[in-house]
């Protein structure tokens, strides 16, 4: 029977994130990724939205529409990916591993901040690609914030980022190809 690589990729996942929690250790690092973490519940990409109806009119809010479309379908995703595989949290799983921040839910993959952060920096830059040089070193914090704060597994934000990859082009190549409002 040929041997399987699953618990030899977990014991790494797990040493990785213990590894990373323990930045957690420094006020100021904690502080800084609970900021972050805090940032992207919603609140950025919120403001985000509001400010590019502002700023742009009319094609700010087709963007905006489209962002809360994609966020609206990857927040269902999330959650039912959640519910289906019931991953316990590291901290939950590890006594080792400190959770630096209350989570918002119970269950870890996948890591429903990384893969909204992902979408809508993804679907964000397909209208205003000048907005890079924020949205990408602010995505990959709070991808970060999520091992640091010991709410994740690295293959939670991986795997969030995959999907959320996935999901930010299916939704521009509808967007473009089907020729919607947005």
């Amino acid at each position: 029977m040929p041997h399987s690589p699953l618990p030899e990729i977990a014991g790494r996942d797990a040493g990785w994130c213990l590894r990373a929690n323990r930045w957690g250790h420094w006020r100021a690092v904690r502080g800084f990724f609970a900021v972050v973490s805090r940032l992207g519940d919603g609140v950025s990409w919120y403001a985000l939205m509001g400010a590019l109806v502002v700023l742009d009119g009319i094609d700010g809010l087709r963007a905006s529409l489209h962002l809360a479309a994609t966020g609206a379908i990857a927040l269902a995703l999330y959650k039912g990916l959640k519910r289906w595989t019931r991953r316990p949290r590291p901290f939950a799983h590890d006594a080792r591993i400190r959770a630096w921040v209350a989570p918002l839910d119970e269950f870890s993959f996948p890591s429903g901040h990384t893969l909204h952060a992902v979408t809508f920096t993804l679907v964000a830059l397909a209208y205003y690609p000048s907005l890079a040089w924020v949205l990408a070193p602010f995505t990959l914090c709070v991808a970060a914030s999520r091992v640091v704060l010991g709410l994740h597994y690295p293959s939670d934000v991986l795997a969030a980022a995959g999907i959320g990859t996935a999901l930010a082009s299916a939704s521009s190549w509808v967007v473009r190809e089907g020729g919607l409002l947005f």
